[in-house]
């Protein structure tokens, strides 16, 4: 059973003349395979170890950034 929104772009169809087939059929791969993000279906996320490795944070930029988060904290 196909979903209403497909059916309805099935008749959007019926109506396209023949010769605008061509064009619409690339704009239609265009979309599917360009515009659309594809999601990736393992369900692992991977790891982020090491990702800040050798970096350094300035104390003062912790300091500033904990303060916005939780102003509740130095009251």
């Amino acid at each position: 059973m196909l979903s209403t929104y497909k059916e309805k772009i099935l008749r959007d169809l019926e109506g396209v003349p023949n010769e605008m087939m061509p064009k619409l059929q690339k704009i239609i791969h265009l979309l599917t395979t360009e515009l659309i993000t594809k999601t990736k279906g393992t369900g692992n996320r991977g790891s982020l170890k090491g990702i800040w490795k050798g970096s350094q944070i300035d104390e003062s930029l912790f300091l500033e950034a904990r303060k916005s988060l939780f102003p509740y904290e130095d009251k």
